[in-house]
């Protein structure tokens, strides 16, 4: 499985330094969108990397799809609202790994 990340390009510019193959630049929200759709049916990846802000501008069935997707699943990163990823992650594996 691989990671994706989607969002601007002052977001994105680490994670493509870093390595990782699968970097979405987008602009607007209508990009951003359908942006997220089309990763989301990538068989490919496993975790899709958002900032908050990005995440807060997606309409709210799209939230809650990405919200309630165990594959691939959504770490929000930044911003206002900082996602949980312990829960993300117990929400993956299945399992709480910090018990």
């Amino acid at each position: 499985m691989e990671l994706a990340v989607i969002g601007k390009s002052e977001f994105t510019l680490g994670f493509r330094l870093a390595g990782v193959k699968k970097v979405y630049e987008v602009t607007s929200g209508d990009d951003l969108s359908e942006k997220v759709r089309e990763v989301m049916r990538d068989p490919e990846v496993g975790i899709i990397v958002m900032h908050n802000d990005d995440l807060a501008n997606l309409p709210s069935q799209l939230r809650y799809e990405l919200d309630e997707s165990v594959e691939p699943t959504l770490v929000a990163i930044g911003g206002e609202g900082e996602s949980n990823l312990r829960e993300k992650i117990k929400q993956a594996v299945g399992v709480d790994l910090w018990k």
